[in-house]
């Protein structure tokens, strides 16, 4: 991977405004430094300082890191505290018990706003009901909800008894559910009768009925079903029960469980590039600490802020910040329900504007999207909204590539928000690198530098460091308190997958590959190491060529991945969407021919797409996400034989088959 370079050089850079730098928790350079210094020097007892200043704790811990038993590490682990009263009760407790917890908007556009008061009580029912169907602490409870304040709700009164939650994204089909039911070893699911998405009924528990009648699934004993939209459900007697109902019957108060900070707060399944999904398993303490201090350093967020972030709670950034970061915080939030083309592509720009959003988090795939519905459609460009509240943007999920970092600056931001481009995995439980507003310039593209304390390095297939400019593996060198703990009952697949013996057995491989600047040492992740291409010996970033293809005036999204070529080992395939109509024929041939020569111009000729396929999409899942391994499938001509239940638009694949 020693080859890996940036070509494409960027040279824009975006100091941060007097006014950012002198509000901000983190002001400065120099104060950036000096929390890297301080790690440096003490390296847990940095983290033991902010532990305890930032986390009520039951028990106070008297041990920081325990490495005796590498890979498997500890932190904190004999201190003892509840995720769901640092989250609600604290906030009863220092005046914030009627201060909006969550603002929720429904597909519909129905508006519900919760207070902290209100969000504990109904914590507590939920709490109460599920100890009342011989839920305990240590169960693993299985939450495929919509996104609703009955969602978040669910993940706390889990936390509250010590329950362990693996929430499954609304999404997947019944055998990922059942797969994620199984390796759990679920003893109950919480669900919704169905959600609602884009004006459009979709079911949920019927699917967790297919589920359940697979193999592997006897260890349910308990369906909790949330009724969302009224639609009459077939119920299991014994088995079933109405989440309204349950609660009728319940208490608004529950003394927490309090569980110590290795305590497993939550598993959430992540797919790996063979075999079946991987339980990441996170802790109690660590995670927590690690999902408070972004907020406030990363997102800078003040007690006046609303905080918007779009994904959803099936995936990590849902947890992070939206369950536990916001609330652990004592923040208001929105909590969104819909897609972001309905009613109509102005969705986002409209909610930021009525609920006077200050700090917004998206994802890039999401952004590009919208950037072609701006061009497209006039009334729904964003210049036709007032999103002067927003303050502070933020990118997630993937590598953001220059030009929709700088419409997001620009048409989102008015030039006057930073963008936190924030690059961290399921693994890390929250940012890993990212700018913090107050402190670093701004270089499209690159998501910066490490979050302080974060010893991020990038490294050569032998574990040895590179030098600044040449690229490498991203690997973390030392534990740090929010990382996963483990693989669920496979403790040998966890030190396969993030510490291999290649690299010496000591290092955390995160799987991406990544380039620091020659000048400024900043990150800027070049996709994933199977999303690295080798064609005729040189290695090419697919992030690199999609930012060559991305910055070409036609194009709204493109996606790359390789496949076998005889003659250059690896050809590269570009999968296009223009913001015009979808070429065929002859016009299709000619811009693929004009799109070759860009990138062979912005990049070199080496890097120039073999085949170019045009769509009026790309395969996406309902959350947004590119599908690459269905890609990958269609650029090597096979059939597609993986499960697609998730994709939003399976008929696009059909147009992406299609050689020019």
């Amino acid at each position: 991977m020693g080859a890996i370079n940036s070509v494409l050089q960027e040279h824009r850079v975006f100091e941060p405004s007097a006014e950012t730098v002198s509000r901000a928790t983190i002001s400065g350079m120099a104060a950036y430094k000096a929390l890297c210094a301080e790690a440096e020097a003490d390296y847990s007892g940095y983290w033991e300082r902010l532990a305890r200043e930032h986390l009520s704790w039951k028990t106070p811990f008297t041990k920081g890191l325990n490495d005796s038993n590498a890979p498997f590490f500890k932190w904190f682990e004999d201190g003892t505290l509840n995720a769901s009263y640092n989250c609600l009760d604290r906030n009863l407790e220092n005046g914030n018990a009627e201060k909006d917890a969550i603002i929720f908007e429904a597909d519909d556009g129905k508006v519900r706003r919760v207070t902290y008061r209100e969000l504990h009580a109904l914590v507590c029912r939920f709490a109460n009901g599920l100890k009342s169907r011989g839920i305990k602490k240590g169960d693993r409870v299985v939450i495929y909800l919509p996104m609703s304040v009955e969602g978040v709700a669910a993940m706390l009164a889990c936390a509250r008894i010590g329950a362990t939650h693996s929430v499954v994204f609304g999404g997947f089909s019944a055998k990922s559910l059942q797969e994620r039911i199984e390796d759990a070893g679920a003893v109950a699911v919480i669900t919704a009768d169905e959600q609602c998405r884009g004006g459009k009924n979709i079911p949920l528990k019927s699917v967790v009925d297919e589920a359940l009648g697979m193999e592997g699934t006897g260890s349910i004993h308990t369906v909790i079903v949330y009724q969302r939209t009224g639609t009459p459900q077939k119920t299991v007697e014994g088995r079933d029960v109405w989440l309204h109902e349950l609660l009728a019957q319940q208490a608004e108060q529950c003394e927490p469980e309090w569980v110590g900070a290795e305590h497993p707060l939550f598993l959430l399944y992540t797919s790996g590039s063979t075999g079946k999904p991987k339980g990441v398993q996170h802790s109690t303490g660590g995670y927590l600490l690690h999902a408070v201090l972004t907020m406030k350093w990363t997102f800078d967020l003040k007690p006046e802020d609303v905080f918007w972030c779009t994904a959803d709670i099936g995936w990590v950034t849902g947890h992070t910040y939206i369950t536990y970061g916001p609330l652990a915080c004592g923040g208001t939030e929105i909590v969104f329900e819909g897609v972001p083309t309905f009613p109509d592509a102005g969705r986002f720009w409209k909610m930021i504007q009525d609920h006077k959003v200050s700090i917004f988090y998206t994802a890039p795939t999401a952004i590009r999207s919208l950037i072609k519905a701006a061009d497209v459609t006039a009334s729904v460009h964003p210049r036709n909204y007032n999103l002067s509240s927003l303050r502070l943007l933020g990118s997630v999920g993937e590598p953001i590539n220059p030009e929709a970092w700088m419409w997001y600056y620009e048409n989102i931001g008015g030039a006057r928000c930073p963008i936190v481009d924030t690059f961290w995995q399921t693994e890390t439980g929250g940012h890993m690198i990212t700018p913090l507003p107050g402190v670093t310039p701004l270089v499209p593209g690159s998501c910066t530098l490490p979050f302080p304390g974060i010893q991020a390095a990038i490294v050569d297939e032998t574990g040895n460091d590179v030098e600044w400019g040449k690229g490498g593996f991203l690997v973390v060198k030392k534990p740090w308190p929010s990382m996963i703990r483990n693989i669920w009952g496979d403790p040998e697949r966890f030190k396969k997958s993030y510490y291999p013996v290649d690299f010496s057995g000591k290092l955390y491989l995160a799987g991406d590959g990544a380039v620091r600047d020659a000048t400024t040492g900043y990150f800027t992740i070049m996709g994933r190491i199977d999303d690295v291409l080798n064609v005729s010996g040189h290695r090419l970033g697919t992030m690199e060529v999609e930012s060559a293809l991305v910055a070409n005036p036609l194009v709204a999204e493109a996606a790359v991945v390789g496949r076998p070529d005889d003659l250059t080992g690896e050809a590269i395939v570009a999968f296009v969407v223009l913001k015009q109509a979808r070429p065929t024929g002859e016009t299709a041939k000619a811009f693929a021919k004009q799109l070759q020569d860009w990138v062979a111009k912005e990049i070199g000729p080496i890097a120039k797409p073999k085949d170019i396929r045009f769509g009026d999409n790309l395969p996406k899942t309902r959350s947004g996400k590119i599908m690459r391994r269905l890609l990958r499938a269609v650029a090597k001509g096979e059939e597609i034989v993986q499960d697609v239940s998730t994709l939003e638009n399976p008929g696009i694949l059909d147009q992406l088959k299609q050689s020019i």
